[in-house]
């Protein structure tokens, strides 16, 4: 069950996953800096950092596992 301390390199491990994200627009997908840190970059941050509603992106991301 993905939640707010889910980090994004779990995440990406689902190409699913990976859709519902680029629909929400998180930036770090394309981000160089992100690819180096995505082991520590936890979801819930991300969305704090770039002003995206956690619960309902979890929501998402939770409908398609």
């Amino acid at each position: 069950m993905i939640d707010k301390k889910t980090t994004l390199e779990e995440i990406l491990k689902d190409e699913e996953l990976i859709e519902v994200l680029q629909k929400y627009d998180v930036p770090c997908l394309t981000c160089p800096m992100a690819k180096i840190e995505m082991s520590k970059l936890e979801i819930g941050q991300i969305c704090e950092n770039y002003n995206i509603d956690a619960e309902e992106l979890i929501k998402e991301l939770n409908n398609k596992k």
